[in-house]
């Protein structure tokens, strides 16, 4: 994690108003002795689990009443700070120890933040043999009825790996398995002669896709010829791409099935990739980019074939948009539970839906499992200035946008030159261009870092940042006028005609106001302007209520 995305994080810690199963602050400002902090480790772990959490949190350096930040020195040495997780790891059950252990030197003083993995399903975390939990915010033994609820844990099935019964290697497409023989030996470029002399029953064994040369769900899914789809009932492999003008009106479509290692070529062939224009900041010739990184397609195409939900008998599917964006869309809920935590961890994900599935894509290099390749979907994005990536988690789906365009040439360009902003930042500022709505956590990062002012809801970017990109105009526009400038208009409307009703007064103020505010926000500050300036006495209504008449109230 970035320096800012820690300090986010620990802002959002901070901010909860007392500690949680799941996170303990200590002042420790000197030192902090080793087997208490092996105790909170099993609690905060075993907690975790149970609270299906992706991590637990220990920091030192905060108070606790008020979380206040207080400094400590615990373990000042890197060295000596990072030979806990072994010292952890010596204690722990199945040798688990931290995620990370991070350092994050503030104004205040220096906090130490110990990320916590959760205890792994059906296995309760033990420190020197003894089980830990919380009781609130207290260290206690782990009573039975957790102990039980971890243990007794389902494990999970692996849906992919299962084998179909009555399928044959003869239910296989021969020439999707001599493309998989293809990418194997890219894969494994090392052994690729080797590779050459295996019969095919040998290789798709090797490759990880059969097992002792029984045929698999994850093999009639990529290798399957189209007629053995119903090995996987209620479970269908099909793909549809659907294309659709500026008005969401069907162009065309075509539905895809398996073999999908070689439906997911032609259903790239069916994506009109086409050469998006525009001038670089500083250079009188066009830039010429690609609308569609070819790499994004492939890493959202092969995710959603991984992570589909096949139980559910749904169909992948990618939507092309005349106005410049592609949406791929599959059925199963989000296994990490945020994009957000995706791009933080940077890794691998703890575990998969059809994980027999994807460890044979990577043998077939289709995927890689580093758990990067969200995250460089978001860098491609970024370094064509386009906008960031939209996901959509709701309704037990998993919907991907790509943008294909620059939305804002100027707004973006400079936000994605600006050498200080994190990817996670540049996330949050794409948002506000988006007009999406922010997090409490969101806005109180980006205020902290001066790169927007306003208020809920209606935020808009700083001073600082629209001078840095060029948007100086626009900030204004955003920002408006201050009380004053209102009322000196109105009274000067009312000095030269005498008096002015409503209708005056909007035509006078609407196009004067923050471009942020709706028809009917704008009406409402209007609204409490007038009812400032007759409570103040300065003027009054000789006309009806429903037909005002404002004059000066000479009185």
């Amino acid at each position: 994690m970035t320096r800012a995305e820690l300090t986010l994080k620990l802002t959002e810690l901070r901010s909860l108003p007392a500690e949680t199963e799941v996170v303990e602050f200590k002042e420790a400002k000197n030192n902090f002795d080793i087997n208490k902090l092996g105790k909170y480790f099993s609690a905060l772990s075993n907690e975790a689990n149970l609270k299906n959490k992706e991590e637990a949190w220990f920091i030192f350096g905060i108070e606790n009443s008020h979380h206040a930040i207080v400094g400590s020195n615990f373990r000042s040495n890197r060295p000596d700070l990072d030979s806990l997780k072994g010292e952890v790891a010596n204690k722990t059950t199945n040798g688990i120890t931290f995620k990370e252990i991070y350092e994050l030197i503030l104004p205040e003083g220096r906090v130490v933040m110990f990320q916590i993995p959760p205890a792994p399903r059906g296995l309760p975390i033990a420190w020197e043999g003894q089980y830990y939990a919380r009781n609130g915010e207290e260290l206690a033994a782990l009573n039975i009825e957790k102990f039980e609820r971890i243990r007794n844990q389902p494990t999970q099935v692996d849906w992919s790996a299962r084998i179909c019964e009555d399928a044959t290697i003869g239910d296989l497409d021969s020439n999707a398995i001599l493309k998989a023989r293809e990418n194997f030996k890219v894969k494994n470029a090392r052994i690729a002669p080797e590779v050459d002399t295996w019969n095919d029953v040998v290789f798709l064994n090797r490759a990880k896709i059969t097992i002792n040369g029984q045929i698999t769900r994850a093999a009639i899914i990529l290798l399957g010829k189209p007629e053995s789809e119903h090995f996987i009932s209620p479970g269908i492999t099909q793909i549809t791409w659907v294309l659709k003008d500026k008005n969401n009106v069907d162009k065309d479509y075509e539905h895809f099935t398996c073999p999908l290692i070689l439906a997911v070529d032609k259903v790239f062939a069916k994506i009109r990739n086409l050469k998006y224009r525009y001038i670089k900041d500083g250079s009188l010739f066009p830039e010429e980019v690609d609308q569609y990184d070819p790499y994004s397609i492939k890493e959202a195409l092969s995710n959603c074939i991984a992570h589909q939900d096949y139980t559910l008998g749904g169909r992948i599917s990618i939507t092309e948009n005349d106005d410049g964006y592609l949406i791929f869309a599959n059925c199963g809920n989000f296994l990490p539970g945020s994009i957000e935590n995706v791009i933080n961890n940077d890794g691998p994900p703890a575990y998969y839906r059809n994980k027999f599935l994807a460890d044979a894509m990577v043998a077939l290099n289709m995927i890689d499992t580093i758990g990067s390749g969200i995250r460089r979907m978001f860098d491609l994005q970024r370094a064509k200035f386009f906008p960031m990536p939209d996901f959509d988690l709701t309704g037990g789906m998993v919907k991907a946008t790509l943008t294909g365009k620059v939305l804002d040439p100027e707004y973006a360009l400079a936000l994605a030159k600006n050498p200080t902003l994190s990817l996670m930042d540049i996330i949050m500022l794409d948002k506000l261009q988006k007009k999406k709505e922010l997090t409490d956590e969101e806005i109180s990062h980006l205020k902290e870092l001066k790169l927007i002012e306003g208020r809920k809801p209606r935020f808009y970017i700083s001073a600082k940042v629209a001078q840095t990109i060029g948007q100086k105009a626009e900030y204004t526009k955003h920002r408006a006028f201050n009380k004053q400038y209102y009322f000196d208009l109105i009274g000067k409307c009312i000095e030269e005609h005498g008096s002015i009703t409503r209708q005056d007064i909007d035509k006078l103020l609407l196009d004067k106001l923050s471009d942020l505010y709706t028809k009917k926000q704008g009406k409402e500050k209007i609204n409490n302007l007038i009812s400032e300036l007759r409570k103040s006495g300065k003027i009054k209504n000789e006309g009806s209520l429903r037909k005002p008449k404002w004059v000066f109230n000479k009185d």
